[in-house]
């Protein structure tokens, strides 16, 4: 055999060889890059999440704020009301009361 049959072979093992090794090496980079970008998603997505819960309990504060207000502005009205009509019949009792005990003219 002669030296360029065998220099020929030898580069093409050596060619063969060399992409092995480096297949596992892009392989092992793929997953590294793929681990870090499943990790920045989930970083990302735990951000939305958060942003998320705060936009609505910020919002659900808002709402029981103004229910709270509100109930609060229609208590006052019926203890209002009430008081009112208590006081009326109060007095229209203490009028019929007296009306009764004065003596007769």
């Amino acid at each position: 055999m002669s030296f360029g049959k065998n220099c020929s072979r030898l580069v093409l093992v050596v060619a063969i060889a060399s992409t092995s090794f480096a297949l596992p090496r892009q392989a092992d980079q793929s997953a590294k890059q793929d681990t870090k970008a499943a990790a920045h998603d989930t970083k990302e997505a735990a951000k939305h999440t958060g942003q998320a819960v705060k936009t609505t309990t910020k919002k659900t504060g808002h709402e029981v704020k103004k229910t709270t207000q509100s109930t609060g502005h229609h208590v006052k009205k019926t203890t209002k009301t009430a008081t009112h009509k208590v006081a009326s019949k109060t007095r229209q009792g203490a009028e019929k009361v007296e009306d009764k005990t004065q003596p007769n003219q």
